[in-house]
């Protein structure tokens, strides 16, 4: 796997906490780099049937939706997830290409990118989180930092277990 440069090229707080989250984005994309559809859709650990490499990659993906289009806009919420099935995105994922997923993560992320560089980093959610607080954007970039490289250790130990890769 290749390294994903992690260095800001600048360093104001912005530009820091978005080079991280870029980071741990390319990292989970790196992850995945010649698994094949089948491996992609392997579940190798027995109690946690749901994760496998596309159901991580569908669940980032949909975690930034939900922080950045639900919370923070404040958007009616159009997740997978239902009050049956909580972890529904990761369980659908195993129908759908991990290419596609792949593809659906980065130009979702662009659109955010997009977002978070015309937005104050002060600027408060519209929708409170559960103990009723409104995060500002700087808070959800921070969460979706730690969400996104919890899961790619995640990643990393699948990987290994499917065909010996490792890497940063």
């Amino acid at each position: 796997m290749t390294r994903i440069d992690d260095t800001p090229s600048a360093w104001d707080e912005r530009t820091q906490l978005t080079t991280f989250l870029d980071y741990a984005r390319g990292t989970a994309r790196a992850k995945c780099d010649g698994v094949c559809a089948e491996n992609a859709r392997k579940a190798l650990l027995p109690g946690s049937p749901l994760m496998t490499m596309s159901g991580l990659i569908n669940h980032l993906r949909w975690v930034e939706y939900h922080w950045f289009q639900v919370v923070f806009l404040g958007e009616e919420d159009r997740g997978p997830w239902t009050d049956e099935d909580p972890d529904r995105e990761m369980r659908i994922a195993v129908d759908f290409p991990l290419a596609q997923l792949l593809d659906e993560y980065a130009a979702q992320s662009a659109r955010y990118r997009e977002l978070v560089a015309a937005t104050d980093l002060d600027q408060r959610a519209r929708r409170a989180v559960r103990d009723g607080l409104h995060v500002d954007l700087r808070w959800i970039l921070l969460h979706l930092t730690e969400e996104t490289a919890r899961h790619n250790g995640h990643l990393d130990i699948l990987r290994e277990m499917l065909d010996g890769t490792t890497g940063d």
